[in-house]
């Protein structure tokens, strides 16, 4: 291991570069779909050595700017690696552009890298010789992930803590300290076989790494075991029409014929979910559109739809919302959300793929915080197209809520791994707010997720419908009335504070041996 250590802390120009970028490449394999989070115990260690050999040639500024270097480096080959399929938006006859292509592959992963950069430029002002650097490192990544998505929410996909969180037991952690808490906790224990090249503060810095292990995936084992029986359900369909390819016409004959379709054993769902805008119109000036509704609807259904929704702004000006709108089987309108955020890194989800001349202008985003009121006294916190990526996003909306709904659209995306990045996402969003969640897009994956983050049924690409028997239990280990430290993000955020608190303590015990 020293001897490993050894060269890879030597590496100059290039090489080091290469290195840097490998090691990204590497972490990116504990993300969807390949899932294989022991990668991070290559990835992470390798980082370190190389921060440890980040000395620059021109005094402290010189070491700083090394040390930021080869956190960008890193960075750009993580996200390259994880996000590289954003570029299919821009092929084919819905692609935006073409030349953008590179621009896009290339230019978001750079952009993104540069917080990865000021994760290492932080641990390397606080580097030390012995398990001190590894905690500083923790810290770091906790920070500058925060901050990343604290500058804007969408920035936030595939934040390094997803890494150590490929199935529900190593997610229930987050509903605790947040997904910033948990990627200080990974990069810690990930980091920690670094400690084996040298004896100082290894035994120390390995013992904590096996301790926060051992919390991480007993609160996880403990939340899932203890976890009640339901007592409620709720029967629910998603329904999946296929790609957009086709006329409207077309299309809502397809959503109305899988949504009047017999369910299991002739059972009626009570709600119906239909995908981010299905229905690519301002739903309230299609009464023609309200009366299929209507029809398609059995007594006492209702369905949420993505659709559109209109209001007058100032001086007259028209504000066109993306929203979930809830119908009735009498094909009244009873509620709508819009879509509030809307994340930079997904900024051509606005106008999702075969609908752009419906569109004559861009989104505006919505208040947010509104509950959507279902039947039988049900409430829903809203999450539209790409929002379950904002961390902590349903774990702070004021007032009870028995699950959450997300009609989304990833149909350019069929075949990549960007559905199953983003079923991820989904599933710690329902982990965090302690509530299950359905999620509906056109061409897969479509899914419901319990309370846990465990998915119940899913459907990948293609035409169909999944028929589901809800549970609406809450999963919270601690009541949430009896566990006031603060929202999630704030928890989170003292967690990662205690990675600076710890580096701090360990450094000062090093120079005092």
């Amino acid at each position: 291991m020293e001897r490993l250590a050894g060269r890879v802390i030597l590496l100059w120009g290039w090489q080091r570069r290469l290195a840097a970028v490998f090691a990204g490449a590497v972490a990116a394999l504990g993300l969807a779909p390949v899932d294989f989070p022991a990668a991070g115990f290559i990835a992470f260690p390798m980082l370190v050595w190389l921060l440890d050999g980040a000395v620059g040639t021109g005094g402290r500024a010189s070491q700083f700017l090394s040390a930021f270097a080869t956190g960008w480096w890193f960075g750009f080959g993580y996200f390259l690696a994880g996000l590289w399929w954003i570029g299919a938006a821009f092929i084919g006859p819905q692609g935006a552009a073409e030349w953008a292509l590179p621009l896009a592959v290339l230019g978001v992963p750079a952009v993104l890298a540069l917080f990865h950069g000021l994760a290492a430029l932080a641990a390397r002002l606080l580097w030390s010789g012995g398990a001190g650097r590894i905690a500083a490192l923790a810290f770091g990544f906790g920070a500058a992930e925060w901050l990343r998505a604290m500058l804007s929410p969408g920035l936030a996909w595939n934040v390094v803590g997803f890494v150590a969180m490929p199935v529900p037991l190593f997610m229930q952690a987050a509903q605790l300290v947040g997904v910033f808490g948990v990627t200080s906790l990974a990069v810690y224990v990930f980091s920690a076989p670094a400690l084996l090249a040298a004896g100082r503060g290894a035994r120390l810095g390995l013992g904590l790494a096996v301790l926060l292990s051992a919390a991480f995936f007993g609160y996880g084992y403990l939340n899932l075991a203890t976890a009640p029986q339901p007592e409620r359900f709720a029967p629910i369909r998603i329904v999946q029409a296929g790609a957009r390819d086709g006329d409207f016409e077309q299309v809502f004959a397809a959503y109305r014929t899988l949504t009047a379709a017999p369910g299991p054993d002739g059972a009626s769902p009570r709600l119906i979910l239909w995908p981010e805008l299905a229905i690519p119109a301002v739903l309230a000036d299609r009464p023609d559109i309200l009366a299929a509704l209507g029809e398609t609807l059995g007594e006492g259904e209702v369905l949420l739809a993505g659709a559109m929704r209109d209001e007058e702004g100032e001086a007259g000006a028209r504000r066109l919302y993306d929203s979930v709108v809830v119908v009735e089987s009498s094909g009244a309108i009873a509620d709508a959300a819009d879509m509030v955020h809307f994340p930079p890194s997904t900024i051509f989800l606005k106008r999702p793929a075969g609908i752009e001349a419906e569109v004559p202008q861009p989104f505006s985003g919505g208040n947010g915080g509104d509950l959507l009121s279902l039947p039988e006294e049900m409430t829903a916190i809203p999450l539209i197209g790409s929002e379950a990526v904002v961390p902590g996003i349903a774990a702070v909306t004021e007032g009870r809520a028995d699950l959450i709904v997300n009609p989304a659209d990833f149909s350019r995306f069929t075949g990549t791994p960007g559905p199953g990045q983003y079923l991820r996402h989904a599933q710690l969003r329902a982990v965090e707010a302690g509530l299950p969640l359905l999620l509906a897009t056109p061409d897969g994956i479509s899914a419901a997720v319990d309370a846990r983050g465990r998915i119940i049924d899913a459907f990948s690409a293609g035409r169909g419908v999944l028929d589901v028997s809800l549970p609406l239990e809450r999963s919270y280990f601690f009541e949430r009335e009896n566990f006031v430290m603060g929202d999630i993000k704030q928890r989170g955020l003292t967690f990662v504070i205690f990675f600076g608190m710890l580096t701090l303590l360990l450094n000062i015990r090093g120079r005092s041996n």
